[in-house]
């Protein structure tokens, strides 16, 4: 038997913010009183919170993939990320791989197969002080995302996948130009390149995105994996995402969609950057503006690990109608739900001992003092 004991710590439950202990035997909470418990390590006042749970990272292929042509080890690089990832208080990560290979990219079958089997072997070789499970990318306006779907959606590590489509002119881009002035400086492209480029993406799309997002839905749907729609501009969007059985919506661009997607059920979903910087890095819809409407339900950390703890302290103060629970919630028990993680992302009774101690005082950044999972400490 193995027990982890904590006291005096200002205890984040999901309705309210609690001065106790906390005592976790066994991996499974045992335990919460405004008490003491015996033999316990004093938090001395310090924030008790779950572990966080983040489903779309595209961290683990950035240190895959550090520099233009060049890729590492997949082990290693899962390994760095890793420690990454549980330092910044994350204890369950869906690793976003992109499928769906395409000129910018090339034949990326060999990456992703390592990917995923690199987070697999980890995973079975307790190589990893997170939990992780594998988020498919799905790219759909390409010739082989169905192909690279159907070779890795039945392996145990995948819990989640996404249908993306980045074709210039909609969703994420909606105008020609916004597209350009990113990918054109870029892609490096003269005025004559970049148009013949986007004409080359809209005919891609027209060929392959009904066909694979079809294929991909019908044996997603017969395994029972969670999906996720991506940039959703429109109602129309939107209706085609409740129709398709989405769980999340992923990054809406606008409050219009936000707000179909949250009346409609989805877990709306948006980046923590977004709350850290205040603003898209494209010029769409503000996190802080969903929060304030009330429709947002849960944060990634997308591009920067720690954004996810800073964006959960952060946005009680930048959103008087969020209190700091609620906020915690969306990076752990409403991400563990939308996945369909039933055991964890919450402190209580019978839930997984994963925990995060934090000193944070109003105003900085927050500090990760201790994390463990299902009791063990791992950073």
């Amino acid at each position: 038997m193995s027990e982890l004991a904590i006291s005096n710590a200002r205890v984040v439950l999901g309705d309210q913010v609690i001065e106790g202990s906390v005592l976790v035997r066994d991996g499974i909470i045992v335990e919460i009183d405004t008490g003491s418990v015996a033999h316990a390590t004093d938090f001395e006042g310090d924030f008790l919170i779950p572990g966080l749970v983040e489903l779309h990272t595209d961290h683990f292929e950035n240190h895959y993939r550090p520099r233009p042509g060049v890729t590492w080890n997949a082990i290693a690089a899962l390994q760095s990320h890793d420690a990454q990832v549980a330092g910044a208080g994350i204890t369950t990560v869906f690793d976003a791989v992109r499928i769906g290979s395409d000129p910018d990219v090339g034949d990326i079958t060999a990456d992703v197969r390592a990917m995923v089997e690199a987070v697999a072997e980890a995973d079975a070789d307790d190589r990893l002080r997170a939990d992780h499970h594998i988020h498919l990318r799905c790219e759909l306006p390409t010739p082989d995302a169905a192909l690279h779907f159907e070779e890795h959606c039945t392996n145990a590590i995948v819990g989640l996948a996404s249908l993306m489509d980045h074709t210039p002119g909609q969703r994420q881009y909606t105008t020609l130009e916004h597209y350009i002035g990113y990918y054109q400086k870029k892609l490096r492209m003269t005025d004559a390149e970049m148009a013949q480029f986007i004409t080359d993406r809209q005919a891609e799309h027209d060929l392959y995105a009904d066909n694979n997002r079809a294929a991909i839905l019908k044996r997603g749907q017969e395994i029972g994996l969670a999906f996720a729609s991506h940039d959703d501009a429109t109602t129309a969007h939107v209706d085609e995402a409740l129709r398709d059985g989405m769980s999340i919506a992923e990054f809406p661009t606008t409050m219009e969609a936000a707000k179909a997607s949250h009346a409609g059920g989805l877990a709306v979903l948006m980046g923590a950057p977004n709350v850290v910087r205040g603003k898209s890095h494209n010029g769409n819809i503000s996190a802080i503006e969903l929060a304030k409407a009330g429709v947002l339900d849960v944060l990634s950390s997308d591009y920067v690990p720690f954004a996810l703890m800073q964006a959960a302290f952060l946005l009680p103060e930048r959103a008087e109608e969020i209190s700091l629970q609620q906020a915690i919630a969306m990076v752990t028990s409403r991400p563990a739900a939308a996945a369909h993680l039933s055991d964890r992302g919450e402190i209580a009774i019978g839930k997984r001992g994963d925990l995060v101690r934090i000193r944070r005082r109003p105003g900085d950044v927050p500090v990760v003092r201790g994390v463990w999972r299902q009791g063990k400490r791992v950073s």
